[in-house]
């Protein structure tokens, strides 16, 4: 199971704006590296990772027990197009995510759909990130 980042994706969360304390969602986190790698560079913030797929959340989750125990990670199994903030949940300062075909282009219907719960999940300013940039690129939430 990996644990180590590819040099894409240390890329990717190096260029992330993050900072302590930040509220962080991960979408399409598959085994969940770059959550683990976010979750150490936030410090008392705290990352929710989620996946479509029960098998990538079981993995990731097998792979970050230090973490989750911490308290600073969090996997959820749902597909953006369906996702929603929990009862009391509070909303995210930024999202975002690597190769997921609701957000690049692949399925533009379903990009449409996932940007509104994107929109919804995030706090006042938030922002969302997607690979495809150098290496990442920043996405407009507004229709």
């Amino acid at each position: 199971m990996p644990r180590d980042l590819s040099p894409r994706l240390a890329a990717i969360v190096e260029a992330l704006p993050l900072r302590p304390g930040l509220r962080v969602l991960e979408i399409g986190c598959g085994p969940g590296v770059a959550a683990r790698a976010v979750a150490r560079r936030i410090g008392g913030g705290h990352v929710l990772a989620i996946d479509r797929s029960a098998r990538a959340i079981a993995q990731a989750m097998a792979g970050s027990e230090a973490e989750l125990a911490s308290g600073h990670l969090s996997f959820r199994q749902a597909a953006i197009e369906d996702f929603e903030l929990e009862q009391g949940e509070r909303p995210y300062d930024i999202a975002f995510a690597v190769r997921v075909g609701a957000l690049d282009g692949r399925h533009p219907e379903a990009g449409r759909v996932a940007r509104q719960r994107i929109r919804r999940a995030l706090g006042k300013g938030g922002r969302l990130y997607i690979d495809g940039g150098d290496p990442l690129r920043e996405v407009s939430l507004d229709d």
